[in-house]
């Protein structure tokens, strides 16, 4: 059902796409919330010219575009599905736009299955890497398991050894759990020795299949607060070898004098996620398939058979955008942190209030608000200094 043409003037550019290219994962890590991981449901090739049609003839695309594979482990697929992709955006992109647009590829694994034939297949697609590892092998195999109960940390590391061999740069995400906050300081030196010097934190949270979370509570939020300054004076006296994306991207919107007024997790077509049979939604990647009694189905449709701009009328993404708009207003008038985040992201609204008309959640105490004052206290005590830090 459609209704009248939405105001599209605060959609887009679209500039993250997050295709499933396969449901299966060779993990199975316990704070996982995707369904069907264990079974082989793979992104059909033959779609990918119609999902880049929908976004090059819709009125959401700009000059750049990152389209990730995720959602499941992407490299139990050959390396011969993403040459094949490769050759598909690129036949895409000269035929809708001329060439005018840049795509830039991004893989996102746990990097059990990378060897040297992967190392290549990254460098002639220009695939940008990002790893999963949660840092130690104790910490990391105390939930990245495979289905037997075998810890994966040697896998990974072989992984990340093969990267490293093949001067292949990467970055890396660690699921920060209760177990992994009372070992600052052997965190931050995994990373620092094993050279990896981008990461991002994301805490565990309660999402999808995993309904609950070692990091609930005012007690954790502290120690995660502890967690967060330790981790900056072991890096502040080292240097800075470690760039941690939860500081980084607080001290860009310091350094630009620059706030949010609304972020692109919950600007309608900022983002388009996109599962292995088509299916589509907007917002944050979490979203995606995801059913519930307030709203039925987050997904849009499939791209098989509708138009973004044509989703963009109907009334489900309609009660969808209401809702996340009326959310965002609640963030913006109830929290001094909203320049910060720009009103949070809709899922963790979903997972922890059952709606997106909603503020506060325990995920944006420890992604935005905890980070922002361990800056903000760091730099009232030690105001920096020129060339000693990032700031």
């Amino acid at each position: 059902m459609t209704t009248t043409s939405p105001d599209i003037s605060r959609f887009g550019p679209i500039g993250l796409v997050v295709i499933q290219s396969t449901s299966l994962c060779n993990l199975d890590c316990s704070y996982c919330y995707l369904p069907d991981r264990k079974s082989r449901k793979i992104f059909d090739l033959e779609l990918l010219p119609l999902l880049m049609q929908r976004i090059f003839e819709s009125p959401f695309f700009g000059e750049e575009l990152s389209l990730v594979w995720h959602a499941g482990e992407p490299l139990t697929l050959p390396c011969s599905y993403y040459d094949r992709a490769t050759q598909l955006i690129n036949e895409a992109v000269e035929q809708w736009t001329n060439g005018t647009v840049h795509v830039e590829q991004h893989v996102q694994t746990n990097a059990t299955l990378i060897n040297d034939a992967w190392c290549e297949c990254f460098r002639r697609n220009k695939i940008i890497v990002g790893i999963s590892v949660d840092g130690p092998k104790d910490i990391h195999d105390a939930n990245r398991c495979f289905g037997n109960g075998e810890g994966s940390h040697v896998h990974s590391m072989r992984g990340i050894e093969a990267l490293k061999r093949n001067k292949i740069p990467f970055h890396a995400i660690a699921v920060v759990t209760a177990t992994a906050m009372d070992h600052p300081n052997e965190m931050y030196q995994f990373f620092r020795d094993n050279e990896i010097h981008s990461v991002g934190f994301n805490v565990e949270e309660q999402e999808g299949e995993h309904t609950s979370s070692s990091m609930q509570g005012y007690e954790r939020e502290e120690q995660y607060r502890q967690f967060l300054e330790s981790f900056w004076q072991l890096s502040e006296q080292d240097g800075f070898p470690v760039v941690l994306r939860e500081f980084d991207q607080v001290i860009s919107l310091i350094r630009e004098n620059r706030r949010l007024n609304q972020n692109e997790l919950n600007r309608p077509y900022s983002i388009l996620s996109v599962d292995w049979q088509g299916n589509f939604s907007t917002f944050d990647p979490e979203l995606l398939s995801v059913s519930s009694k307030l709203y039925g189905t987050f997904d849009l449709g499939s791209i098989r058979n509708i138009s973004l701009m044509e989703a963009a009328k109907t009334e489900r993404f309609q009660t969808l955008w209401k809702d996340m708009l009326s959310g965002v207003k609640r963030c913006e008038k109830e929290c001094n942190y909203f320049g910060f985040c720009g009103g949070g992201m809709g899922s963790n609204k979903f997972w922890e209030h059952g709606s997106l008309n909603c503020s506060e959640t325990n995920a944006c105490r420890f992604n935005n608000k905890i980070p922002v004052d361990v800056l903000l206290d760091r730099f009232k005590s030690s105001p920096p200094i020129d060339n000693e830090t990032p700031f």
